[in-house]
């Protein structure tokens, strides 16, 4: 395995510039975007190895204000990074952990927007696997900590809200949310600058989040078909989504009494996420197993 950029950088000495920096920030992009194609459980040590690299050249080595600051935004994304494929390969506290130390990082940094994308990952994680009231709770408090972020930014931690929310059964704070979601996007413009941790947040992924919400408030027939759209516009090595996003078409279809389609988009989902090293995935299709029944 290659020295990571921190590991290189340091070893030539203490001081460390804006090379650096933009060495981070192009390697975060990178791994980001390698989570679209390897699952958490493949990819989590070499992220894992690329954040402690980075923590220990901010916590060891010297550098200007400026070049600080743009080392400790690279450590939360990378943080945030770490905790999703952490959780996508079943290591929640972990993931946890991951979070919370990237929110100081962002906090450290006056990223905002930063920190509470970190904050609404943790909800999101607590939401499926903890306490949905208390993922929405915190999911409230990373949309209202990041008050200067952009339309997409902003959309996404409303989604993140709207999830806990349906999740918790708060049937009118879910709606209202996903309300506010459709806005927000809608208000986007190419004169605004977005992060590039956004970049996957699509009219798709807004439908496909739509659905699954309406799944959980009991309403998978009108579910069904926007998840569906969605999944036919994914180019096929997105093969982890491509997988889960048809596991929540085959709720849609057992919840609305047609077992016949639901175990038909089973059998789909579990030869689209062949291969796919993902707990998340796993988890996701032994639990409509059960519900379509273990002949699927």
């Amino acid at each position: 395995m290659s020295e990571t950029p921190a590991a290189r950088h340091t070893a030539a000495g203490r001081r460390v510039g804006p090379s650096l920096a933009t060495e981070l920030e192009e390697r975060v992009v990178k791994l980001r975007h390698l989570d679209d194609v390897i699952g958490g459980g493949d990819l989590i040590p070499l992220v894992r190895r690329e954040l402690a690299d980075a923590q220990r050249v901010v916590t060891e080595a010297s550098y200007d204000e400026g070049t600080g600051r743009r080392l400790l935004t690279a450590v939360g994304e990378l943080a945030q990074l770490a905790g999703w494929v952490a959780s996508d390969a079943g290591q929640y506290a972990e993931a946890q952990h991951v979070y919370l130390s990237g929110v100081s990082a962002a906090r450290d940094a006056g990223n905002r927007a930063l920190a509470g994308q970190l904050l609404s990952s943790l909800s999101y994680q607590m939401a499926n696997v903890g306490d949905p009231a208390d993922a929405a709770l915190l999911a409230r408090s990373a949309v209202a900590g990041a008050r200067d972020a952009t339309p997409v930014v902003r959309a996404l931690l409303l989604e993140r809200v709207a999830w806990a929310s349906a999740r918790s059964r708060d049937t009118d704070s879910t709606r209202r949310t996903l309300d506010a979601v459709d806005d927000t996007y809608a208000a986007r413009s190419t004169g605004t600058e977005e992060p590039e941790w956004v970049y996957w947040l699509d009219r798709n992924e807004i439908d496909v989040m739509a659905g699954r919400c309406l799944i959980e408030l009991g309403e998978p027939a009108r579910a069904e078909p926007l998840i569906t759209h969605a999944v036919d516009a994914y180019t096929p090595e997105h093969t982890r989504e491509v997988a889960l996003y048809r596991t929540w078409i085959a709720e849609a279809y057992a919840r609305s009494g047609e077992l016949d389609a639901a175990r038909s988009a089973l059998r789909a989902a579990r030869k689209a996420g062949d291969g796919v090293n993902s707990t998340r995935l796993a988890t996701r299709v032994e639990q409509v197993a059960r519900l379509v029944g273990a002949d699927a």
